[in-house]
């Protein structure tokens, strides 16, 4: 028996018949070649041939019915969309349409300053912008900037649509530089939307839209560069910075009466003021613009009291460890410090409150409260953030080496 016993393969031999066993003929040279087709079934290429040609078939409808299966269970898995919103193409169609929305609700103000006013002159720093972000029934009221009204005799407000209107002064403040116009309700029908600028995001596409260089209507785009940026500010423009302004940074130009206009966000919404630039040799691309979350809360005291209460304590300061203003060798050496005090408020002058409460020419203030003083910026900071009118404010000093404490209440900081 052989090793395979199956009918696929077999090692038999088959008995010839009967035929096979006859003796070969022999054929001569007369003899001819007879081919006889054989009738026992199809030749090998023959078999091979359909069996290839089966083989293709299945295999593709084997494929056809797989891949039927898988586009099926695909479709049940896939969400239907009812509606889908065609995409215009255009990647800056979002600029558009926010600018649209936004652009009617800014304006142009035009500040007639006092030693102007005859010669009717204006100069760069008479141009600037606002924003409307509110109205009644008489009147709509305008943010800006307080730089852009500040020594005004008269102030005027184009709107977008080239009509000229006599403007007011509600109010303004020179520590947040931000003011308050008021002008005729009549034909004013936009207003702005306001946003939430605690929400801008580091990189989100923005629109500058002023007056620069008396350029009105004007709008540039860029993105936000930083959202929260400290930037010191000279408040009596002396060199000295007594002050500290948080402000969005963005590379959207901004320039000479673009103050006081509108950074908006892509969906039109007001989510700063600019405010300021950094002009100079190789700079380029430094906007900036105050929050409209601090704005707001700033031009609704302006709307309703003309001004921003303030604690006051009476003091003009400068600092004992200021990099820019170092005091000389000699004058450190007359306020006798211990060499352990390297930081404070140097005290020129005392008026109100502090006169009365005895601080004088040279004591040098460390604390409040319990808080470090370690300069001007950080004693006004304190004061106006920290403490409310009528508030008792212990101060320590030195006074000729020797330190001190006095309690002083804070009384109203007096209009300048």
């Amino acid at each position: 028996m052989g090793l395979f016993d199956d009918d696929f393969y077999s090692t038999k031999v088959p008995r010839r018949s009967s035929r096979e066993q006859e003796p070969p003929k022999v054929l001569t040279s007369r003899s001819k070649w007879t081919v006889r087709r054989s009738r026992r079934g199809l030749s090998t290429w023959q078999v091979s041939v359909i069996s290839s040609v089966i083989s293709a078939v299945v295999a593709v409808l084997l494929f056809s019915l797989v891949t039927g299966q898988l586009n099926q269970e695909q479709a049940r898995e896939t969400p239907v969309i009812d509606k889908v919103t065609v995409s215009s193409g255009d990647p800056y169609d979002r600029i558009i349409q926010a600018a649209a929305l936004a652009r009617p609700a800014v304006v142009s103000i035009i500040n007639h300053k006092e030693d102007n006013e005859e010669l009717n002159i204006l100069d760069e720093s008479a141009l600037g912008s606002g924003v409307i972000y509110k109205k009644d029934d008489s009147k709509a009221f305008i943010i800006t900037n307080n730089h852009v009204i500040e020594g005004s005799g008269k102030l005027e407000v184009v709107t977008v649509d080239g009509q000229t209107h006599k403007a007011e002064l509600v109010g303004a403040d020179k520590v947040s530089d931000i003011a308050v116009l008021s002008i005729s309700a009549k034909g004013i029908t936009s207003v702005a939307q306001i946003g939430d600028s605690s929400k801008v995001r580091l990189g989100e596409t923005v629109i500058a839209i002023g007056n620069p260089l008396g350029l009105g209507d004007s709008l540039t785009s860029g993105i936000v560069s930083f959202t929260e940026r400290p930037i010191p500010v000279s408040l009596n423009q002396d060199g000295v910075y007594d002050w500290e302004q948080e402000v969005i940074q963005t590379d959207a130009a901004i320039n000479e009466g673009n103050s006081g206009g509108a950074l908006v966000d892509l969906d039109g919404k007001v989510i700063g003021i600019n405010t300021m630039k950094i002009s100079d040799t190789g700079v380029e691309g430094l906007g900036f613009a105050i929050p409209a979350n601090h704005v707001m809360e700033t031009a609704d005291e302006l709307a309703a009291n003309g001004r921003i209460a303030r604690s006051y304590l009476g003091v003009y300061t400068v600092d004992l460890n200021n990099p820019y203003v170092p005091l000389a060798e000699d004058q450190r050496k007359e306020l006798k410090l211990p060499s352990s005090v390297q930081d404070g408020a140097v005290v020129l002058d005392a008026v109100g409150p502090a006169e009365e409460a005895g601080l004088q020419l040279n004591d040098v203030i460390i604390k409040f409260d319990d808080e470090p003083i370690t300069s001007t910026l950080s004693l006004r900071k304190y004061l106006y953030d920290q403490t409310k009118i009528g508030d008792d404010l212990k101060i320590t000093y030195y006074r000729n080496g020797e330190m001190n404490q006095v309690t002083v209440k804070l009384l109203e900081k007096p209009e300048e």
